[in-house]
């Protein structure tokens, strides 16, 4: 005969199961929440991205237009309570992730207009440089925007900054990521350093 199985123990046997303690529920109830703060920063896109159940993310696109301290209080406590019926590990992944391309993106900007303050500051020096790392490029157009955006530094603060933003232009298209890691020296070049902005 078959003894039935104790209620409270594993099916093999083990020590019983015993529920999360009051702190561990707090602890996850809190971080679910912090999340959930996270989240409510995110734009539309970057919401659709992370594919939430439909409820959860109209409430935290709700809780951005709340103005009232009580509002968003009861706002923030029922994402919370839908938070608890979804993966808070993969949302986390998912936002550390989106992080650090948000973070690959910024040192590849400051690539670029490390790039651009050495060709403009050093003139045909760096352009030389520049050709030797990139054999493709065509010098004489490189040299016409480069001499324009020299000219362009020397002017008031108040004319136009289009052979500037040019020339960022073509060197965002010159070292896309998509043609691979960049080399070391492309990543910090010397020279005067960046001085932000596609000026």
């Amino acid at each position: 005969m078959t003894i039935p199985q104790q209620d409270g123990f594993g099916d093999d046997g083990g020590a019983p199961e015993r529920p999360p303690s009051k702190s561990a529920r707090k602890r996850t109830a809190l971080a679910a929440q912090q999340l959930g703060e996270a989240l409510i920063e995110l734009s539309d896109a970057q919401l659709d991205a992370l594919d939430l159940p439909e409820r959860l993310a109209e409430a935290l696109r709700a809780a951005r237009g709340i103005r009232s301290r009580a509002a968003g209080v009861r706002q923030r406590q029922y994402i919370g309570r839908l938070m608890r019926d979804v993966d808070l590990a993969a949302i986390r992944r998912a936002l550390d992730a989106r992080r650090a391309s948000a973070a690959l993106e910024a040192q590849r900007f400051r690539i670029l207009e490390s790039w651009r303050e050495r060709l403009i500051e050093a003139g045909p020096g760096a352009l030389e440089e520049l050709a030797r790392l990139h054999p493709q490029i065509d010098r004489g157009e490189w040299q016409r925007a480069l001499e324009a955006a020299r000219a362009e530094r020397a002017q008031p603060a108040t004319v136009a900054a289009g052979a500037g933003r040019r020339l960022f232009r073509m060197l965002r298209a010159l070292l896309q990521p998509s043609a691979g890691a960049l080399p070391a020296s492309d990543e910090v070049p010397p020279g005067p350093s960046a001085s932000g902005g596609e000026r």
